[in-house]
């Protein structure tokens, strides 16, 4: 059996855990709208930014293979799991159910997804650039 089989049969068993641990909720339909809401914001925002900037860069002669392409969809996805804290209204009236400070959190976030995009396209530039001197 291959690792493709048995990561899929792994997925399959959380995806059926996730929907055993969603239906013994008091109110099931609540946690299904914001499962709802994922997918809409990824399907109806997240891909077509992804595939514009895409055909954007290959309209104008740029490549962007893998681990760019990875992480649009990484700060896509981060940043639609970070929106519900982030548009929060104001002051809650339990100061511990929002305790972080999530703007600052989502913003290194990014940081850290455009360093790691920027160090592989750096490195993937020398590497190429040595390839061709030897």
């Amino acid at each position: 059996m291959s690792l493709r089989h048995v990561t899929g049969g792994l997925g399959l068993l959380c995806a059926a855990w996730g929907g055993w641990l969603l239906l013994q909720q008091p109110e099931p339909w609540r946690p299904a709208v914001w499962l709802g809401g994922a997918v809409v914001v990824h399907d109806g925002l997240v891909a077509p930014v992804v595939f514009a900037v895409g055909a954007l860069a290959a309209a104008a002669g740029l490549r962007l293979r893998g681990v760019p392409r990875a992480a649009l969809i990484v700060a896509g996805s981060l940043t639609a799991i970070a929106l519900p804290p982030l548009l929060r209204p104001g002051p809650v009236a339990n100061p511990t159910v929002l305790p972080l400070d999530y703007l600052r959190n989502w913003l290194l976030a990014m940081a850290a997804v455009a360093l790691t995009t920027a160090l592989h396209a750096a490195l993937g530039a020398l590497k190429r650039r040595a390839g061709r001197r030897s």
